[in-house]
Formats: structure tokens, sequence, C-alpha cells
């Protein structure tokens, strides 16, 4: 059954799939020239990255998360498409051997059928549990290990309408579990943006430009210096990926964006880069022409920034 006709799909229990919207969620599992070129063209970019980061002595780690019809195509039901043609799965067998990217679709898929789910039912987002399971990848990826009690922090509990319950007339609401991460980790810095935002009380408006940095002092809390572009899968509060990371590492910097700024890498020189993206947003091949500081002043005034580093609708 559809729903807002060719933004949401309703599948069996109440499960919900976005399939539409301004990246056309759906194309991301259709073959054809312009799909090949697309993942062709990402395949290029991150090898490239890799490349670039190398030669500043930069560790470089891409992941992708996987939509939900990705990973849960068995509550799908009624929707004529085929999960593997992900474009996740595909960027996996291009990259398999690559330092830089790491597949998150196949540890979410293998662990989609326990006890909790790891996405959000009306919602495009992953659950905490599913955001930890990537955590822990990204950390044995990077080499890192993660503090002994991270998965067990508290938790806000509260009943809300997601973003795809939004689109329903009837609007379900969903229990949603955040975790209070934040313990070691101290922001240090934020961006003008976001300070205007928070400001106002309209932090929840702010998207592409919000740049905030952690600093961790904690004996236990790994040396290194980690950079980290990626949105609302990550986001600037600390809690989800980008508070797991700032519980984890001496200091954290998030910046949201597609596209990265190579003037800030460099001024900062992290010892490791890392890029999250949301499968959707494979749509856009990036420019790599973001600007942290253009940005950051872009919305100061009120209105949302309106940047070259990716959407600012989460859902879309």
């Amino acid at each position: 059954m559809a729903a807002g006709r060719e933004s949401v799909h309703v599948g069996r229990d109440g499960w919900l799939f976005l399939t539409g919207g301004s990246n056309r969620v759906m194309d991301r599992y259709r073959g054809g020239l312009r799909h090949w070129l697309l993942l062709r063209g990402w395949t290029r970019l991150i090898a490239a990255r890799a490349r670039r980061a190398e030669s500043l002595g930069i560790r470089c780690l891409h992941v992708i998360v996987p939509e939900k019809l990705s990973v849960y195509d068995n509550k799908v039901e009624g929707l004529r498409y085929d999960p593997a043609k992900a474009s996740t799965r595909r960027l996996a067998r291009r990259l398999a051997r690559h330092p830089a990217y790491l597949d998150l679709l196949a540890p979410l898929r293998a662990g989609r059928d326990g006890p909790v789910p790891l996405y959000l039912r009306t919602d495009t987002h992953w659950t905490i549990q599913g955001c930890l399971l990537a955590y822990r990848e990204i950390m044995r990826a990077l080499g890192a290990i993660p503090p002994a009690d991270i998965g067990a922090r508290p938790q806000v509990v509260s009943e809300e309408v997601m973003d795809l319950g939004e689109k329903l007339r009837e609007k379900p609401r969903e229990r949603l579990a955040r975790f209070m991460l934040q313990r070691d980790a101290k922001r240090v810095e934020v961006g003008p943006m976001l300070a205007a935002y928070e400001a106002q009380g309209r932090d929840r408006e702010a998207h592409v430009g919000a740049h905030v940095v952690y600093r961790n002092e904690a004996d236990g809390a790994d040396p290194r210096r980690l950079v980290l572009f990626g949105d609302s899968c990550a986001h600037f509060d600390p809690f989800l990926l980008t508070g797991l990371l700032a519980e984890s590492f001496r200091e954290v910097h998030f910046v949201w964006s597609a596209n990265l700024d190579w003037a800030y890498i460099e001024r900062v020189r992290p010892d490791i880069l890392l890029y999250e993206l949301a499968e959707r947003f494979l749509a856009r091949l990036p420019k790599d022409d973001f600007d942290v500081a253009v940005a950051g002043q872009r919305g100061t005034g009120g209105r949302l920034a309106q940047v070259s580093g990716g959407t600012v609708a989460p859902a879309q």
C-alpha cells in the first residue's frame, strides 16, 4: 500500500519506507547506464579522497548508511523493487578491498532480526541500536577500542511523530529512545550558524553547515583527532554517531555536509577523516567545494543555510 503517492510505502506491521522525495529513492535500486556511471563516479571519488588524505598523513574512511529498503526488505511487502540492486550493495562490491570504504549493509542486515530494531519503524533514521552497531564496526576498522560502558549509557524515551509518520493522515506515534552519551566529551566550539539557531531555540532546524567540535580529556580516550563530515545519522548533538565518537576520541570535529572542505581538513590536520552519508544522497556526486566558514555565516540571519553541501530536508 502506498501513502502520500510516491513518497511513502506502508509495509508490514506499520513499517514505513521512503520511496520518493527529491533524491528519488527508488532510483537507488535500478540498473542502467546512468546508475552505473554514478556509482563509478563515487568509486573514483572515494579513491581520490583517500589518496589526497594519505598524502597529508590522514587515515580516510567512508561509510554509507543504507536505506531501510536495503536492510529491512522483509518488512516491505507490496513494493516492486530488487534489494539486491541497492547502491550500497553495489558500492561495497566495487570497493571490497579498498581500505577507505567500510560496508555497513552486511552487518546491519545480519543484525536486523535481533530483539531490537536497528531502524525506526516510522522514520528514515536508524535507532540507537543500529547506530551503535555501525559505530562498533567503524571503531574496529579504525583500530580503536570503544569505552566499556558506551552501550549502557542512560537513555531518554519519548513518544513522537517521526519524519515518515508525519506524511500519513493518521500520523502514528513511535517510541523514540535517545542516548544521553555525553559524559567525558565537552563541546568546545560551535559554528556561528548553529549558534544563531540555538540562540533562537531553533536548533532542530539546523542542518547543512552546522559545525561543532568536541574535546575529550578522559585518560582512556583514543588520542587521535577525528574530523567527521556527515548528516542527520551522525548529527551535531551528542546522541548518535557524533556523540559516540566524541566519547571515544580525544577530539572530534563534526561538519554537516556531503561535500568536503579540504582547506578545513588541511588546517585541522586530523589523524582520521571520516565521511558518513545516507544512501539516498548518493544521488548526487559531491564536488568537494564546501567552505565551513562561509556556510557558518549563512543562516545567521534566521534562514536555513542553503549551500552546496547537501540537503536541508533529512527525509527527502
